[in-house]
C-alpha cells in the first residue's frame, strides 16, 4: 500500500486532555479512526504522535493527505472538488 486509505471525508473532531498523548492513524486502516490500532503492521505507514498541550477540541485528518499530519488543513476539501469533476466530466 503506496497511498493511505481515506478513511472519511471529513475531519474528526475530538475532546483532548492536556498532557496526554495520541496516536493518529496515517495509513486509514484503523477501526478506531482517528487513532491507530495497529493496523499498518503490513505498510509502510507509522503512526504520528500527538500530545496535547492544553485540553480544547481538535481535528485530526480523515482523508489521510493532509500536509499538517495530524491535524486537518482542508485537503480533503480539494481531493473532493477533484473527485466531483472526474465523476461529472
Amino acid at each position: 500500500m503506496s497511498k493511505p486509505a481515506r478513511a472519511s471525508d471529513t475531519p474528526y473532531p475530538v475532546e483532548v486532555e492536556s498532557g496526554k498523548t495520541y496516536f493518529w492513524c496515517a495509513c486509514g486502516q484503523s477501526k478506531i479512526q482517528p487513532f491507530c490500532d495497529g493496523s499498518h503492521k503490513d505498510t509502510n505507514f507509522t503512526p504520528v504522535k500527538y500530545e496535547a498541550t492544553e485540553s480544547q477540541k481538535v481535528f485530526f485528518c480523515g482523508c489521510k493527505l493532509t500536509e499538517s499530519q495530524p491535524m486537518c488543513d482542508g485537503t480533503h476539501k480539494e481531493t473532493e472538488r477533484v473527485h466531483q469533476s472526474l465523476l461529472f466530466d
